[in-house]
């Protein structure tokens, strides 16, 4: 499990107040849906991928499961083989 911490300015504390009502549930909010929509994509693309496999018998019920299985690169990797010029891994 990771925790993330981030500080912002006095100013931009006053700017997300104003139009949020309460700023940690407004940011919990965004991370797990952000979260959830690369769950959803990893799932989608492993699911696909283990479907075409002949030598795939059985693919994990728990979600969670699948994505946790996934042999994939996250976003930084692939920028970083994006800027090295690198083709893309799938």
């Amino acid at each position: 499990m990771a925790t993330y911490t981030f500080t912002i300015s006095d100013a931009q504390e006053k700017g997300f107040r104003y139009n949020t009502v309460d700023p940690q549930e407004w940011v919990e909010n965004l991370i797990e849906n952000k979260a959830r929509q690369g769950m959803d994509s990893i799932y989608e693309e492993e699911v696909a991928r283990m479907t075409a496999d002949p030598d795939i018998t059985s693919i994990p019920a728990n979600k969670e499961q699948v994505v946790l299985d996934a042999d994939i690169m996250s976003a930084a990797d692939r920028q970083a083989q994006t800027a090295a010029g690198l083709p893309e891994a799938n």
